[in-house]
């Protein structure tokens, strides 16, 4: 680029005209002899000659003669090639229609094959519109069997307005209401707790939090439209805190399970429940404000979604619906008060993602339990700052290991670091309780623990996690997690399980 702008600037001068080529074995014209006419120069001996260039000026000699036209050359011989040029454009005008047509069929291809692309993007968003549709109408049949009105617009997605959800489901949350017996310190207290839940199927599986019903001695259900059944506790599980009840029951207007691994974090939720167990049937809405959220409700510690749609005490068990009217959580617990440093707080609320939950249902319902792999171990989260203090990799560590179980024999011990188990990293508790889903007692499997510096990797056989006895439920108060400041709502939290304070 550099050598064509020199270039350039070299060959443009203003005033520089570029000489005409003189013309070789021209004769010479026969020199004149000097007239004595002008002042100060002789006249040129070639002043009539027809190879002096033109500038269209005059001189004091008188106007420039004009130059004769001469015949180009090369026109000569034209009409000796004529026949040879004639045959080269009939060549050149059937070589250009080869190409023509060839260029024309392949642009026919290219259309054709656009085309057809184009029109199965077509009927695939037909068949999107069609489906929407349907379910709309399907959503509309619903609601008007519940004596709702519904909004008519669904959007190309399938997306419904809020307004929409709560009509399609409404009909599928329920009232929970339990009578509680508690022993503490010796005596006996009776109280009523009450929560939410939501029907799974048209016969009359129920699913709520394990927290809800948590030493009930018996279970009411309520639907929407007031009827009121007597329930059975068909199993619970305090570590993933769900239950499932049975009422007897047909014909009940079942929620649709979606998937909470698609959501995303902004998108809209809707929350519908009970909360304060009195104020029935309440629609709140919100976003998806994280996921992966790892939060420790009554000593353990649950993988959540948050949110920011309102979550109160009555809201749990719950359902959290995404904008197709799917469940995609349970909602569970809430942040509320202040915090240490006095800050209020507000807005932040926590579902399990149904993901999560399914599968430990489906074995409720066939076992009465949750038939999950069972390691005997006590562990907590390595604090980041201590590992990267002592150079220690990020996992699970061991505080605890129980004696007869599937650790012990493989030989866990205490201060063991987990990193992993089978082929997964493990980094913290929420990643080896959702690990452990995936197994069955007996299954066997490797266990990969840091210790003295080293990783060293165990064969375990998991064992079945033992079921909760009666005797395990009874509570007494236990100064560890006793607030020590704290306001009124921190105190009444902590003493409510033991008096069935009607919390959900």
């Amino acid at each position: 680029m550099e050598d064509f702008e020199n270039e350039q600037l070299h060959s443009e001068h203003p005033y520089q005209e570029e000489p005409t080529a003189q013309p070789q074995n021209e004769p010479i014209s026969e020199q004149q002899p000097y007239s004595g006419e002008g002042v100060g120069r002789k006249e040129s001996p070639f002043a009539d000659s027809p190879y002096v260039m033109n500038r269209n000026t005059t001189t004091s000699f008188g106007a420039t003669p004009p130059v004769p036209p001469r015949e180009h050359p090369a026109r000569a011989h034209k009409s000796g090639r004529k026949g040879g040029k004639g045959l080269k454009r009939v060549l050149a005008a059937v070589l250009a229609l080869v190409v023509v047509a060839a260029g024309c069929g392949i642009t026919a291809i290219a259309v054709n094959s656009h085309w057809e692309a184009r029109t199965a993007q077509m009927k695939q968003d037909f068949d999107q519109q069609i489906s929407a549709l349907q379910e709309q109408v399907k959503a509309a049949a619903k609601a008007a069997q519940a004596g709702a009105s519904v909004p008519t617009v669904v959007d190309i997605a399938g997306n419904m307005s809020a307004g929409q959800v709560y009509a399609s489901n409404v009909q599928s949350v329920v009232l929970i209401t339990c009578q509680v017996t508690t022993t503490s310190y010796g005596r006996t207290m009776s109280g009523t707790s009450a929560g939410s839940g939501f029907v799974l199927t048209k016969d009359g599986y129920i699913i709520t939090n394990h927290h809800v019903i948590e030493n009930a001695t018996s279970v009411k259900v309520s639907t929407y439209d007031g009827t009121e059944y007597d329930a059975q506790i068909i199993g619970s599980d305090s570590t993933n805190d769900v239950a499932v009840l049975k009422v007897d029951a047909e014909d009940l207007s079942a929620v649709t399970i979606g998937s909470s691994d698609d959501l995303v974090v902004g998108d809209q939720v809707v929350a519908i429940g009970n909360p304060l167990g009195e104020l029935t049937s309440t629609l709140t809405v919100g976003y998806v404000s994280a996921k992966d959220r790892d939060v420790t409700t009554e000593g353990t510690i649950l993988n959540m979604i948050q949110t920011d749609a309102a979550i109160n005490s009555g809201n749990s068990g719950g359902p959290l619906f995404n904008m197709k009217g799917e469940v995609v959580g349970i909602t569970t617990a809430k942040y509320s008060g202040s915090s240490s440093s006095g800050a209020s707080i507000e807005g932040i609320g926590f579902a399990i993602p149904i993901d999560d939950v399914m599968p430990l249902v489906d074995d409720l319902i066939n076992y009465g339990y949750v038939n999950s792999a069972y390691l005997g171990v006590m562990v907590s989260n390595m604090d980041e700052e201590t590992a990267a203090y002592y150079n220690l990799p990020i996992g699970v560590y061991v505080q605890e290991v129980t004696p007869g179980y599937a650790a012990e024999k493989a030989g866990v011990q205490a201060k063991d670091i987990i990193v992993a188990l089978g082929d997964c990293n493990v980094s913290n508790t929420s990643d080896l309780t959702r690990l452990l889903r995936n197994y069955k007692a007996g299954d066997k499997t490797t266990l990969t623990v840091y210790r003295s510096g080293a990783k060293v990797v165990l064969d375990i056989t998991l064992d079945e996690k033992p079921q909760t006895t009666a005797e395990e439920n009874t509570q007494t108060p236990s100064t560890e997690n006793m607030p020590e400041e704290g306001n009124f709502e921190d105190w009444y939290n902590y003493f409510a399980p033991f008096f069935g304070n009607g919390n959900g």
